[in-house]
């Protein structure tokens, strides 16, 4: 293996921001993503098209904060506009550095596809959930953990104590959710989660069944 300047500039890592809900994961995400614009990079950014909690095409904090991005079906198609998008440019260049918003709502495709864009060159700035609303984690954040060369874990502040949070608590009518037997996927906002620590989060009953 080679070593050295030659070796030691290739480009090409993920940077993996997880938490739970209103630990501020977009905003930190949106300032890298202008950290490297600052820096004269090449940025494109992708998002659920499922996620439309604030805008269609752009990716937006929950205090207003937003930054343009191309909702995508999967990771195919993520994959897809990428190189659709690359064509527009001169025969040399490409993007360096690709944002993908809430990984969690992404096939299981996009792990291989972050590990290969990495691999490819690609300057990969990602972020997601870490834990569902039952504390399990979400598995496509999971397994990209040992795979990120840079990981941020960011807390949010518990809505009933305001210890240090990292639980996210699913809420129905304003209260817990006390079964498993719900949709693992709801996207709303802070109508129906909070953020909680672990003493005043309320672990749903795994082996509750409706009759």
């Amino acid at each position: 293996m080679g070593s050295g300047p030659e070796r030691m500039n290739k480009m090409g890592w993920i940077e993996l921001i997880v938490g739970c809900m209103f630990a501020g994961k977009t905003e930190e995400f949106i300032r890298r993503l202008i950290r490297y614009k600052f820096g004269k990079k090449a940025i494109i950014v992708f998002k659920p098209e499922i996620d439309k909690r604030y805008s269609d095409d752009s990716v937006q904090t929950h205090h207003g904060i937003s930054h343009s991005a191309h909702p995508v079906k999967d990771s195919k198609a993520l994959y897809k506009i990428l190189k659709e998008k690359e064509k527009e440019f001169d025969a040399n260049k490409r993007f360096d550095v690709i944002g993908i918003d809430e990984l969690q709502f992404f096939d299981k495709g996009i792990v291989d596809l972050v590990e290969k864009l990495a691999n490819d060159g690609y300057i990969i700035v990602a972020n997601g959930l870490d834990k569902d609303y039952k504390s399990d984690p979400f598995k496509n954040v999971f397994e990209l953990l040992p795979l990120a060369e840079y990981v941020e874990k960011l807390s949010a502040l518990c809505s009933q104590c305001g210890g240090h949070a990292n639980r996210t608590q699913r809420l129905v009518n304003g209260a817990p959710v006390r079964d498993t037997e719900g949709p693992l996927v709801l996207i709303s906002g802070q109508d129906s989660y909070e953020a909680r620590c672990r003493h005043c989060y309320v672990k749903p009953d795994t082996k509750k069944k409706k009759k």
